[in-house]
This record gives structure tokens, C-alpha cells and sequence, in this order.
């Protein structure tokens, strides 16, 4: 997979409940997306290093948002965060028993980082049917372990939110607030396709999110 690295960059939304998306200058896949909610570091350096960012006048907007650059102690403390990976999340939401391109995208994605953190990884299946009502649900699970196992992980923790009538980016967040984890990854398909909002990504994820584009 190819990996460059971006220019530092902090977009900051003036808002009660502010997202940032943070890209630094750590080596990432090209026109990766990576948000930060407030609750994912509140209490870490990331979060004290990012209340001393100022907002000169001449930057805020009508509509309440400002860019800005951040100073580089900010950038080294995102930079810092992402080395300490452990546990990663790999949620999946589409129905497609060979799993979509973006799918097989983010566990090779996923699979990648986990080795090179050593870090595991849990895989969470969501669908709004019942399993009974998924005919090939068993070809999906076996795909998800050929994928990873291709990127050199046989074991995995695997988890199965069916037909539970909740929304994906709330069961997302619920599994990674339980469990403590450190990052979840998904492809820009699960917005696209109407299956995650990425609108709550912030208000339910309490850690970094990747989405990768597709």
C-alpha cells in the first residue's frame, strides 16, 4: 500500500461540541481523513497541546469555522498518539460476501498497522437483518479471516451486531468505549453508502477515526 506524508493542517469548528481532523506529518495513505472527537483525547497531551492554538480575528468566519496551523508541540503530540496503537477496530457494514473493495481496503489497512504497532484487532459484522435473514453471512466471515489472515493475523477477535435496530456509528462507538480502543479504520464507502453517518462519527467514537478513500 502506498504511504506518503502530509503537511500539518488542523481544522477547527468553533462549536459547542467542535470535530478537529488533524493530518500530520506522519506517513499516512494518500488523502486519508482522520478525526479526533473531543472525547478521544480530553485528557491527553493532544487535547492540552490544542487548547493553546489562537484564532486571530481575521481567520474566524461567518459560519463559525477557522483554519489554522498548529504549533509544532500540537503536531508532535498527534504524531506521538499514533504510535501507541494497541487495539484496533475494524467495523463492517456491507453485505457483500467477498467483501467490497473498500472493505478488503481497510483490512489490509487495518492488518498493516496492527503489525507494525503490534496491536490487535477485533472485527465487528453490522447489519440491520437478522443473521437468519443473511444467506451468505458464513462466505462473509470466512472472507474476513482469508483477507486478514493475508495480512499475516489468523487470530482476531470477531464480534456480531445483527438485527440489533441500532445505528452502525452508535454500535461503533459503544464497542470502542467498552473495549478501550485505540483507533478504528473504515472506508469512505460505509459514508457513501448511507450505511455510517459521518456527521456522528464525532458525537459516538470516543478515539481516532481513519476513513480511508476509496
Amino acid at each position: 500500500m502506498a504511504f506518503t506524508t502530509c503537511s500539518s493542517l488542523a481544522h477547527v469548528e468553533t462549536s459547542s461540541k467542535p470535530s478537529i481532523i488533524i493530518t500530520s506529518s506522519f506517513p499516512i495513505s494518500p488523502r486519508l481523513s482522520i478525526f479526533l472527537s473531543p472525547s478521544s483525547f480530553s485528557s491527553s497531551s493532544i487535547y492540552q497541546e490544542s487548547k493553546k492554538l489562537s484564532f486571530p480575528p481575521n481567520l474566524l468566519k461567518t459560519d463559525h469555522k477557522a483554519a489554522i496551523r498548529p504549533q509544532a508541540a500540537a503536531v508532535d503530540a498527534v504524531a506521538e498518539a499514533f504510535t501507541e496503537f494497541k487495539h484496533l477496530l475494524l467495523p463492517i457494514t456491507d453485505r457483500n460476501p467477498y467483501l467490497s473493495e473498500g472493505t478488503r481496503q481497510a483490512a489490509a489497512t487495518t492488518a498493516a498497522l496492527a503489525k507494525k504497532y503490534g496491536a490487535d484487532i477485533t472485527v465487528v459484522v453490522i447489519d440491520e437483518k437478522l443473521k437468519e435473514s443473511i444467506p451468505e453471512h458464513d462466505t462473509q466471515l470466512s472472507s474476513i479471516r482469508w483477507h486478514l489472515s493475508e495480512g499475516g493475523f489468523q487470530e482476531f477477535k470477531l464480534l456480531e451486531r445483527l438485527g440489533e435496530g441500532s445505528k452502525p456509528t452508535a454500535i461503533i462507538g459503544e464497542i470502542a468505549d467498552d473495549m478501550n480502543l485505540d483507533l478504528v479504520i473504515m472506508s469512505m464507502e460505509a459514508i457513501h453508502s448511507k450505511h455510517v453517518d459521518a456527521n456522528l462519527l464525532a458525537e459516538f467514537i470516543p478515539c481516532p477515526v481513519i476513513l480511508l478513500p476509496l
